[in-house]
């Protein structure tokens, strides 16, 4: 898999020839389980392949159970300096409901470790799970911040078809989450990071200055980047492109020089609704003279047109040019967004 990934950066390097790499990010399943040699040996390919600026943030997903005292110093001796840590609670009950594999002494354990080598270090954490308490809630967010961490991602606790959680919930054995206990709990996360000084950069991350993830953040302002490996996905600021999920189909063709994607092109309306899905999202919010620019004029006064509820209701707000979610709108901001979208205007 690691020498397939090496030669899937060989042969997408034309994508990319144009463009300067300025992040790098191991994400998805576990890519702590790398050797040091094989990130190495897949920065190398990253190098040799692609134009990359000085100081690149590169960033290390991993769970707590991956995380070691050893490993942890394996990492440190890497070009790694960044680590996304997926805490998601420190309360046992929590993570056995969720199925997660660490327990709430290896989540302290590993930030203990962690901060003694990594200045930039991320972590998740989970709100709205059933049977938490507004209590429990703010001692998680105490706990983060005790190791000094600097950015923290913080989700509403989804329920996905065929777990184990939605089969608890079906046979009455958890309680569903509650939308109004979600809302009331991200408040208390957005008050307690703001007095402690993050900034709330995006709906679902925090961080202190200096700290947003780069990474992240290409995807919100709508960068190019390039998804290496099964189920991996790529955009080039016209189409999207995903690999295939399944791993002997993804080996075998690397192994004859295939790229193994399929692609769509977005539509102006796909374009655009992504930008106010995005754009709404984050600080920067959306840009009314882009709109104009890159949608047209008739696109524009429908999008205020759209917004004028919401701008009555104090749910949106626009600041010179700039149309942003207010304080009061922010957990709304996805149903805000939808509101917004074209769907047909021919």
């Amino acid at each position: 898999m690691v020498l397939a990934l090496a030669k899937e950066l060989h042969l997408r390097s034309r994508e990319f020839k144009n463009e300067t790499i300025e992040t790098i990010y191991f994400g998805g399943g576990t890519p702590s389980v790398l050797t040091l040699e094989e990130i190495q040996f897949l920065l190398d390919a990253v190098y040799k392949n692609y134009q990359v600026v000085e100081n690149p943030e590169i960033t290390l997903e991993a769970n707590p159970d991956d995380l070691s005292i050893d490993r942890i110093v394996d990492f440190a001796q890497s070009p790694i300096n960044r680590l996304s840590i997926g805490i998601q609670s420190f309360f046992e009950d929590d993570l056995q409901m969720m199925n997660r594999a660490h327990n709430a002494a290896e989540a302290k354990n590993c930030l203990a470790e962690a901060t003694k080598y990594f200045d930039n270090i991320s972590v998740d954490l989970i709100y709205g799970i059933p049977g938490m308490s507004n209590e429990s809630w703010i001692r998680n967010i105490e706990a983060a911040l005790l190791f000094g961490i600097p950015h923290i991602s913080s989700y509403a606790l989804t329920v996905e078809p065929k777990t184990a959680l939605k089969k608890l919930i079906q046979t009455g054995k958890i309680a569903q989450p509650n939308d109004d206990v979600a809302q009331e709990q991200f408040s208390i996360l957005v008050e307690m990071l703001k007095e402690r000084g993050f900034i709330h950069y995006e709906l679902s991350n925090f961080g202190k200055p200096n700290y947003f993830s780069k990474n992240n953040s290409a995807y919100w302002l709508g960068k190019k980047y390039l998804g290496i490996g099964p189920s991996a996905h790529s955009y080039d600021g016209v189409s999207r492109s995903w690999n295939v999920s399944n791993n002997s189909l993804y080996l075998k063709s690397i192994q004859d020089d295939l790229l193994p994607s399929e692609a769509e092109t977005l539509s102006i309306h796909d374009r655009y609704n992504e930008y106010i899905m995005t754009g709404l999202r984050t600080i920067w919010g959306v840009d009314l003279k882009r709109i104009e620019i890159e949608f047209g004029l008739e696109t524009l006064i429908y999008l205020k047109k759209q917004s004028a509820k919401f701008l009555v209701d104090d749910l949106l707000s626009i600041d010179g040019d700039i149309l942003k979610t207010t304080g009061k709108g922010k957990f709304l901001t996805d149903g805000i967004a939808s509101h917004l979208f074209l769907i047909n205007l021919e």
